[in-house]
């Protein structure tokens, strides 16, 4: 069972420690221009920077729960690299916003269609499952034949 999880397993804690940066990132930002919580407003720059700690922080419960089940039920190294290709575009997202708010948006976008991506893969893979395991057809053999 692990051999076919321990991908999805890597992504996951990097991605758990992308968001540990991200979140050191704020504190680090709090200090550096004196803000004190639970204030959330402050010089534009604290704001990029606690606003895309926050906006990833959001998308984070989806990208896991999309990663796994496309892990799961379609195909554990596709979910696994992208999963890689996201964590990659939330970092960059990151250090764009932090830098001007406009620079954001190539890797929001790219990070969006890789969401998109594992949602495609998802659906596919449990639509997969259910026709082959309740219905009795299996669609990857008709296309194969």
């Amino acid at each position: 069972m692990l051999d076919q999880i321990h991908w999805l397993a890597i992504v996951t804690v990097l991605g758990v420690l992308e968001q540990a940066y991200f979140f050191l990132q704020v504190i680090y930002a709090r200090r550096l221009f004196g803000i004190s919580p639970p204030k959330i407003s402050g010089p534009p720059e604290f704001e990029r920077i606690f606003r895309a700690q926050v906006n990833s922080s959001e998308y984070f419960p989806i990208f896991l729960a999309l990663l796994w089940q496309a892990g799961l039920f379609f195909h554990q190294g596709l979910a696994a690299a992208l999963g890689l290709l996201y964590l990659c575009a939330r970092y960059c997202y990151f250090m764009g916003y932090k830098t001007s708010s406009s620079e954001r948006l190539a890797p929001m976008y790219f990070s969006a269609g890789v969401l998109w991506i594992l949602i495609a893969v998802s659906a596919l893979g449990i639509l997969h499952f259910f026709l082959s395991h309740y219905v009795g057809l299996n669609i990857l053999q008709l296309l194969t034949a």
